[in-house]
């Protein structure tokens, strides 16, 4: 595997792999990296001659500075686990790279950032939307994979590739659970021993709906409950939002019809963790 620093480099190298007519497939990331990561990385191998990740902590899209500050990244690790996986290149820009002096373009995606991680994270998605077509400008992918987990970041990434006519395949990839159940997240290692236990009920309340889905229910009220309930079994639940949505388009739905994803974010220990399922039709 190659790591690439600079634009330049990233360009220069991958105009070379593709001269002879091979795809480059896409994965990119925030460092920090997991299973679920890899998993992303392995699930573009099939699709792709040239696997493309990169590792960039972008400050634009948080909302809190203090955030950004306490968001830590180990590249040599990271470079080990991507190696080991068979990753072709690793593009691995600092922040003045991608955001030089005088920088002031961004990217919005209107409807789709509103609700949900938009109204609580004012400015969030813009950022992201913003990054990650500097990078798809600077890659230039044939596909990009992007992760289930963040659902709404996906589904606008989706939008946004349709309504600028960027020609890239958006993949989605499967939300990748521990053991236990818990979706895998770099968050997770904030979690005490006996907060990781109260994390637990977050999956657990998803799957019980999931279960009342597959025995005929259909009212989101009634899905929404348990996993409500499920959360408020923990000590001093903290839930921030739990909403039965239309996958296509993030409308919250009365009742299930056709694709729904079933959206839930609670604090535990202080840690914000997102999770997901679908419930289809």
């Amino acid at each position: 595997m190659k790591t690439l620093m600079t634009v330049d480099e990233c360009r220069s190298a991958l105009r070379s792999a593709r001269s002879g007519g091979a795809t480059v497939g896409f994965v990119p990331t925030m460092g920090a990296l997991h299973e679920g990561h890899i998993s992303l990385a392995r699930a573009v191998r099939s699709l792709c001659d040239i696997r493309v990740c990169s590792i960039f902590v972008n400050p634009t899209q948080f909302n809190d500075p203090k955030d950004y500050e306490a968001y830590r990244v180990n590249l040599s690790r990271d470079q080990e686990m991507l190696e080991r996986e068979g990753v072709d290149f690793l593009f691995a820009p600092n922040v003045c790279e991608i955001y030089p002096e005088g920088f002031q373009t961004t990217v919005s995606v209107n409807e789709i950032s509103k609700p949900f991680e938009g109204a609580l994270r004012p400015g969030h998605f813009t950022g992201v939307a913003s990054v990650v077509t500097i990078l798809f400008n600077i890659v230039e992918p044939d596909v990009a994979i992007f992760g289930e987990k963040d659902f709404q970041q996906l589904t606008l990434i989706e939008r946004m590739v349709r309504d600028l006519k960027m020609d890239i395949r958006i993949v989605r990839g499967a939300l990748v659970r521990d053991s236990d159940g818990l979706a895998l997240s770099s968050r997770n290692a904030r979690l005490s021993c006996e907060g990781r236990t109260h994390a637990l009920l977050i999956s657990k309340g998803l799957f019980a709906a999931e279960r009342a889905f597959n025995e005929g229910e259909r009212a989101a009220a009634v899905l929404t409950r348990l996993v409500q309930e499920s959360i408020e079994s923990m000590p001093e639940p903290v839930i921030e939002y739990i909403a039965l949505v239309d996958e296509n388009n993030l409308q919250e739905v009365q009742t299930v019809q056709g694709s729904c994803r079933l959206l839930v974010v609670a604090r535990v220990d202080g840690v914000r963790l997102l999770d997901n399922i679908a419930l289809r039709e």
